[in-house]
This record gives structure tokens, C-alpha cells and sequence, in this order.
């Protein structure tokens, strides 16, 4: 079986999507469309890319497989955080920027640790794994809304709005790193619905609901995660499935790594933050597709770096 050129296209849509949300795209125009957008549609993500790991994770079966797995996610890590090394070398947490990862490396880092953790529970019952998914994803769910709503003393609300508290690899990355695992054990899939675009719009707009809510009833500040993710996420990963398109070439899901790894370094640059015209995205994406280009062709030379 070949690689799925649909998921290829999502992950790089995906990838996109963590760009746009490290802009903060439109808050300086639309500051509420842009709440909308970096708080809610823009958090799809991170989730997606863990249902979509977790799902090819089914097929880590031995000690050996899980080996050459955490050499592979661990190097990358490692790699790239050298290469942001003069970002956060001077941080007075060091250590544990090196533990939970610098800036979006986090994701790197945590799905290591919450692979291991799936590895050794991967044999419990189905249901089992599925409510520890639902409660782990809860708790750090209510740590993140209990620090956003700031009603607790100073001191334990300074502690709960430490997004390391609840972005991590136990509550966020082991919960839909294991969502994914669990689609493909129990080989679900969309077949049985009739209409599964309708599913994705609703999840679609469950999630700008949801946005919204949090906007003016909650707080307008950054938000991590939203609890419809735990739902929407392995529906738009069952429906991009679905439309299965065979193709043997990974080009795509190395440009998607591609811009996830690199597009920081160029947005922290003094010369992407000295441009001033209001073409400032547009000329970042033109700076930033040819750079993730060359990295993939990189890649086949040095290998690890994707």
C-alpha cells in the first residue's frame, strides 16, 4: 500500500496553519476574526498531525520497531534544536526547555515521550485507552480554562496559565497520538457514512463556535487547546483518508516537516522583522516555500534533517 497523497496535501495545509498561527494573522486588521482563526480553525494542527502519527504508530508492534521510532523522532528533535540553540540557550529554564522543547519543537519532544507511554498501554482494551484519552485531554483542558478565567490567587493562577502545565506530551500529545492508534485498531472508517462533508463542515463550524465562546465568555487571550478538538480532529483525519489517492513519493510530507521546523527561524530573522509592507505575509511565504524546498532536497543528502 502507497502513501495517501490526500493526507500529504493535509499535512501541508496543516503546516500551513501553524504558520498562520505564530503570525497572529489578521490582529492587528480583524482582532476577533483573528481570535477566530489563530484560537480556533488554526488549533486544528498539532491534534491532526498526532491522530495522523498515532494512526501509523498501530504498526510499532515490537521493541524493535519502537527503537528505531524514538532514534528517529528523538534525532529530529535534537537536531533542530541546535539549530534554535541561540534562541534559548540564555532562558533561565533551560533545562526545561530542553525537556518539553523550544517554542513549536514542543510537538517533537512530547510525541517521544507520549510514543512510549502508547507503546506499553497499546495491548489495554480499546475502551480502556479511550477513557484515559478523555480524561487526560480533560484535565488539561480545565487546567488551561481555570488559568484563562484568572479567578484563583495570584500565585496558583500564575502556575496554571504555565502552558507547560498543560500543552505537553501527557494531556495533549498521548490523548490524540493515541485517538489515531485507536482508528486504526479498531479500523474505523467513514464508509458507513453517506454524507461524511457534512460531518467535517459541522466539525468546522463546532470548532468556530467554540472559539467564539471562549472569546467573549472565557477570555481573549491565546488558547492551546479546545476541547472539540478530541472530536474533530480524527473526523478530518478519517475524511482526508477516505479520499484515498495512491502515491509512492514523500516530497509532500517532508515539505509539510519542512515548514513546520523552519518557519520560525526565518520569522525571528532581522530581516523578515525590519519588513514593513503590507505585502508582509505574502513576501514571508515567498521566502518561506523556496527554504523548506531546499531543505527536502537537503534532506536526500544528509537525511535526519526531516
Amino acid at each position: 500500500m502507497g502513501r495517501n497523497l490526500s493526507i500529504d496535501i493535509l499535512k501541508i495545509i496543516l503546516a500551513l496553519f501553524v504558520v498562520f498561527l505564530h503570525m497572529n494573522f489578521l490582529k492587528e486588521t480583524y482582532p476577533m476574526m483573528s481570535f477566530l482563526l489563530v484560537n480556533g480553525i488554526f488549533r486544528i494542527a498539532v491534534p491532526v498531525f498526532l491522530v495522523i502519527t498515532g494512526f501509523y504508530f498501530f504498526h510499532i508492534d515490537t521493541v524493535k520497531k519502537l527503537q528505531k521510532w524514538l532514534f528517529r523522532t528523538f534525532l529530529l528533535y535534537a537536531i533542530w534544536m541546535l539549530i534554535y540553540i541561540s534562541f534559548w540557550k540564555d532562558n533561565d529554564q533551560v533545562w526545561l526547555t530542553i525537556i518539553f522543547g523550544y517554542h513549536h519543537l514542543w510537538y517533537l519532544i512530547g510525541t517521544f515521550f507520549s510514543g512510549i507511554i502508547l507503546f506499553f498501554l497499546r495491548n489495554q482494551k480499546p475502551l480502556v485507552l479511550f477513557v484515559l484519552t478523555i480524561i487526560l485531554f480533560g484535565i488539561g483542558y480545565t487546567i488551561q480554562v481555570l488559568g484563562n478565567l484568572h479567578h484563583l490567587k495570584t500565585e496558583s493562577d500564575s502556575i496554571l496559565n504555565d502552558y507547560l502545565l498543560y500543552r505537553n506530551f501527557i494531556f495533549v500529545c498521548f490523548p490524540f497520538l493515541t485517538m489515531g492508534f485507536l482508528i486504526n485498531k479498531l479500523k474505523i472508517d467513514f464508509e458507513k457514512f453517506k454524507f461524511p462533508y457534512l460531518l467535517v463542515i459541522f466539525s468546522v463550524l463546532v470548532v468556530f463556535a467554540e472559539a467564539y465562546f471562549n472569546y467573549k465568555m472565557i477570555s481573549s487571550e491565546s488558547t492551546d487547546i479546545l476541547f472539540s478538538l478530541i472530536f474533530v480532529s480524527p473526523v478530518l483525519f478519517l475524511y482526508c483518508q477516505k479520499i484515498y489517492i495512491k502515491t509512492q513519493s514523500k516530497v509532500l510530507a517532508s515539505l509539510s516537516t519542512a515548514i513546520y521546523v523552519v518557519h520560525p527561524l526565518i520569522m525571528k530573522s532581522d530581516f523578515y522583522k525590519e519588513i514593513t509592507s503590507e505585502f508582509k505575509i505574502l513576501i514571508f511565504l515567498l521566502i518561506l516555500i523556496p527554504v523548506s524546498i531546499l531543505l527536502v532536497f537537503l534532506n536526500r543528502k544528509l537525511k535526519y534533517l526531516l
